[in-house]
């Protein structure tokens, strides 16, 4: 079936929808709105029987939001167990088990069913005696794991201390000495490593021998002080990979659960063609790789965000959006649904730090320059952009608070403080609407031409949906578009 007749469908009052659920629990679970059993000739699972104990729908929630990382999208799916017969399912382990949501006629064959989310359950929860909800969480939840918990080991008094992940180029970091009582083998990642650019002693230069095949250098002497080093980290596959889209790839798939099915490689793959902006981020404790993920995505304003079908995927706040918008008219939404939700903080001017100085420090050896005791001593090097007609236009400041970003150069910082500041220096606006089953088919960041009788949307005002919330048995969605 085409998405076109997909749609049609959708749109059919008479179509009988009928969302079918699969969670792969020990015992898998098969669940539908009404009975539903597959036919003898089914590829992929003949005379299996669905049953109909969903009730209420089958609502999923998603967001993106203007500012700061995006949040799990979640959903529920509540089961009728008002005769007790789903008791023992609470028994069952629920956690971090793949869910699966199909939707068709109750009349297709299971192959025409068309997947509508792809996620993880939280949990199986009873919030009546009636009732059990089948929590749902997208698949961030996931990467909601240490990026490394391998310890140095060996006798050392370092012995349990993580050994520490670099990925990009990262300029004076302290390594984890392999023996502080000698203090001359560093370790500044846990497997194969690009390069040493420099290693110093209270900030002093000194030479080194690099075994870049462990992530470990050694310096030719024993140090009289603090180590630190400049380095390019992690070459795994024999690949160097320093920018924002790549890394991200890297610590899904060899830090964290996921393989590349997992990855919408469109979306990434035209991600890094237009970004391609060197970054670095240096681990030396316990983080989660969502955590370092959403970082590295936050440097270039774009958030790591699932598709409805649990595909992996960069997406940024951009205005105008991309081409080809799809068209939201008045004969999409219900009568009366169109409202403004909220307006954005229209803001003079952008700080943004940049090549962080890892280790900043205060006792450095007299002999080096002044104006590079001043480079070891601050954390961050800023930019700013600012726009003094807004600041005077809104009686605003272009002062502002810093926000840090692992990007390493002046210019890729100051261009990305421009793109900040020319996106919020002029008020946005959010507009909820809730439209009928056809547009249950747009996910994030879509492109949309938002059409109403007020707010000055007569002539249509092209944006970008940043909320979705779905209920694709009843056939509505609720939309948020930033226009």
């Amino acid at each position: 079936m085409t998405d076109k007749e997909f749609i049609a469908w959708l749109r059919d009052s008479r179509a009988r929808r009928c969302a079918i659920v699969e969670v792969d629990t020990d015992t898998p679970r098969r669940l539908a709105v009404f009975p539903y059993t597959t036919t003898p000739d089914d590829a992929d699972l003949p005379n299996i029987s669905y049953t109909a104990r969903v009730r209420g729908g089958v609502a999923f929630t998603e967001s993106l939001p203007l500012s700061g990382s995006a949040r799990a999208s979640y959903g529920d799916i509540e089961l009728d167990n008002t005769d007790g017969a789903l008791d023992e399912w609470l028994l069952d382990v629920w956690v971090n088990r793949d869910v699966r949501v199909y939707l068709g006629d109750v009349t297709w064959p299971r192959g025409q069913f068309r997947l509508i989310m792809s996620g993880v359950c939280e949990d199986l929860r009873s919030r009546t005696p009636e009732r059990l909800n089948i929590v749902l969480r997208d698949k961030l939840e996931l990467l909601n794991t240490a990026v490394s918990e391998a310890t140095l080991g060996g006798s050392t008094v370092n012995k349990d201390r993580l050994l520490p992940v670099c990925l990009g180029e990262c300029h004076n970091i302290t390594p984890l000495a392999l023996n502080p009582d000698i203090n001359e083998t560093q370790i500044f990642h846990v497997g194969q490593a690009e390069r040493v650019i420099e290693a110093r002693d209270n900030a002093v230069p000194v030479a080194t021998t690099d075994s870049l095949a462990g992530g470990r250098t050694t310096l030719n002497k024993s140090p009289a002080g603090q180590v630190t080093l400049s380095v390019q980290g992690d070459k795994t596959g024999g690949i160097y990979r320093n920018t924002v889209g790549a890394l991200i790839q890297l610590l899904m798939t060899e830090y964290g659960p996921f393989d590349a099915s997992d990855l919408d490689s469109d979306n990434f793959a035209a991600f890094e063609s237009s970004h391609p902006q060197p970054v670095g981020v240096y681990i030396p404790d316990r983080r989660t790789v969502i955590d370092v993920c959403r970082e590295l995505a936050a440097s270039v304003g774009a958030n790591l965000a699932p598709s409805r079908l649990g595909l992996m995927r960069l997406l940024k706040i951009e205005l105008p959006p991309m081409a080809d918008p799809v068209s939201i008219t008045p004969d999409s939404y219900e009568m009366g649904s169109l409202r403004l939700l909220r307006r954005s903080t229209v803001v003079a001017g952008v700080r943004l730090g940049y090549c962080r100085n890892w280790t900043p420090q205060q006792d450095i050896e007299t002999g080096v320059p002044k104006s590079s005791r001043d480079l070891f001593e601050q954390e961050w090097l800023t930019v700013t952009a600012t726009d003094p007609a807004v600041a005077d236009e809104y009686k605003i400041s272009t002062e502002v608070e810093q926000e840090n970003t692992l990007l390493l150069t002046a210019v890729d910082a100051q261009a990305e403080a421009d793109r900040r500041l020319a996106l919020w220096s002029e008020p946005r606006f959010v507009f909820g609407v809730r439209c009928y089953a056809e547009m249950l088919t747009l996910d994030l960041g879509d492109a949309v031409a938002l059409y109403g009788d007020r707010f000055g949307l007569a002539g249509g005002r092209t944006g970008m949906v940043v909320g979705i919330r779905s209920d694709w048995v009843a056939g509505r969605v609720d939309l948020e578009v930033l226009i």
